[in-house]
């Protein structure tokens, strides 16, 4: 059987021995881009073509994730004013809904915002930090991130497979 090369430089390969929140927070991160690299050179046509029944497309995937980035971690862990955790079927349906103004450009740079939020937000708290959950009672720091590691993971596949769908391109990176 041929040895697997794995590149040590991805950050799950780092913190393979690191501790708890280092793994966490580097599966999530490697989802994240992973889930960038998918639209890097696409023109704003083929990221919002639909490709599939649904309106998931690629650039409505960079949005719906950023949306979901700021639901989780500063709706919940850290709320502004005017700051609402966002918990209907047609609010999740409607944030992968684009307009003429959601280029790929700006939505990739919203989403990267919105991790970098998340990221600053989520550090001030140890993992075992509770809050309130409109739906779900409480949750803990840690329990968000491992939700959040599943849904950016769930949704970097389906933009593989429609990434795959517009220009052939395949592979995780």
């Amino acid at each position: 059987m041929a040895e697997i090369s794995i590149d040590p430089t991805l950050g799950p390969v780092l913190a393979r021995t690191g501790d708890e929140r280092a793994v966490l927070e580097s599966f999530l991160d490697f989802h994240r881009a992973v889930l960038l690299r998918k639209v890097r050179g696409l023109s704003d046509a083929d990221a919002t073509r639909r490709l599939v029944p649904s309106a998931t497309t690629l650039a409505g995937l960079l949005k719906h994730l950023a949306l979901v980035e700021r639901n989780w971690f500063p709706c919940l862990l850290a709320p502004g004013p005017g700051d609402v955790y966002l918990t209907t079927e047609e609010e999740a349906l409607a944030s992968f809904t684009l307009t003429g103004e959601d280029t790929v450009e700006r939505l990739a740079a919203d989403y990267e915002r919105a991790c970098a939020r998340s990221r600053e937000v989520a550090a001030r708290f140890p993992l075992d930090h509770v809050v309130p959950h409109p739906q779900l009672g409480e949750v803990s720091l840690r329990w968000i991130l491992v939700h959040m590691v599943e849904e950016t993971a769930r949704h970097a596949g389906h933009a593989d497979v429609l990434r795959e769908l517009t220009d052939g391109s395949t592979g995780a990176l």
